[in-house]
């Protein structure tokens, strides 16, 4: 082999390694200060279009007893995982759910991300997100990708912890 041929193939392996150490720092500054989360567009009030006022954009919650089911929905409850049992109750902030110290419900197992999932009030309605995670969050079955409506009941898995929204 010629001497250019050599240094060339040095080069190579050198860039390749350098690649390597990147993407090594990269996934660890993601594990550690987790990802940046794009917040969700507030919903828009359906007397600030005109037109919207003769018919409403989405339909009515269901009432009984006078209020909303979806504005009833009071608590969150663990039924499978370390933390099988425990109830958390829900007021209208949104509630973050991860590994880190910083989320309001701390799942520390292998299978949850530093910052997993978010449930939040969206309207009047509960949404489910998941935060680019590397194992997802699951409702009902399927995998959430984007923000999506929870079922009251329905069961919620992230990583090795399931539970359901309760009124």
């Amino acid at each position: 082999m010629s001497e250019l041929t050599l240094l060339l193939l040095r080069i190579g392996f050198l860039v390749l390694l350098w690649a390597f150490v990147f993407a090594v720092v990269y996934s660890l500054r993601a594990d550690l200060f987790g990802v940046k989360v794009r917040r969700m567009p507030e919903p828009q009030p359906a007397a600030a279009a005109p037109a919207a006022a003769s018919v409403p954009a989405t339909p009515a919650a269901p009432v009984k007893g006078g209020k909303a089911t979806t504005a009833t929905v009071s608590r969150i409850v663990i039924t499978s995982g370390p933390k099988a049992g425990l109830e958390l109750p829900l007021g209208s902030e949104p509630l973050t759910i991860g590994r880190s110290s910083e989320s309001g419900l701390v799942i520390r197992d292998d299978y949850t991300s530093s910052h997993h999932a978010r449930l939040l009030l969206w309207g009047d309605q509960w949404m489910v997100q998941d935060l680019d995670s590397t194992n997802g969050t699951w409702h009902d079955g399927a995998r959430v990708s984007a923000p999506m409506p929870i079922t009251v009941g329905a069961p919620i898995k992230v990583g090795a912890t399931t539970f359901e929204l309760r009124k």
